[in-house]
C-alpha cells in the first residue's frame, strides 16, 4: 500500500473534501472509504448532484471521535 500524498494545496477546514482529500487525510484507499459509507462507518458525506462530497469539520470531528473511544 503506498503511503498517503500530502495534499497540494493547503487545506481550508471549511470547504467541501472530494473523496481524494478525504482518502489522503485518513490515509485509507478510496476504496475502503467507499465501502464504510455503504456499511453507513465513517464520515457523513453526501451527494452534490453525482458528487460525493464531505464537509472537513465533519471528517476531523469524526476521526476526534475515534480518539475519544480508545
Amino acid at each position: 500500500m503506498l503511503p498517503p500524498q500530502r495534499p497540494s494545496k493547503p487545506m481550508n477546514y471549511s470547504e467541501l473534501w472530494t473523496i481524494d482529500d478525504v482518502s489522503n487525510y485518513l490515509g485509507v484507499p478510496k476504496q475502503t472509504i467507499y465501502s464504510w459509507r455503504h456499511t453507513g462507518y465513517g464520515p457523513k458525506g453526501f451527494r452534490v448532484g453525482k458528487h460525493l462530497r464531505w464537509r472537513s469539520a465533519v471528517v476531523i470531528a469524526w476521526t476526534l471521535g475515534l480518539e475519544k473511544d480508545e
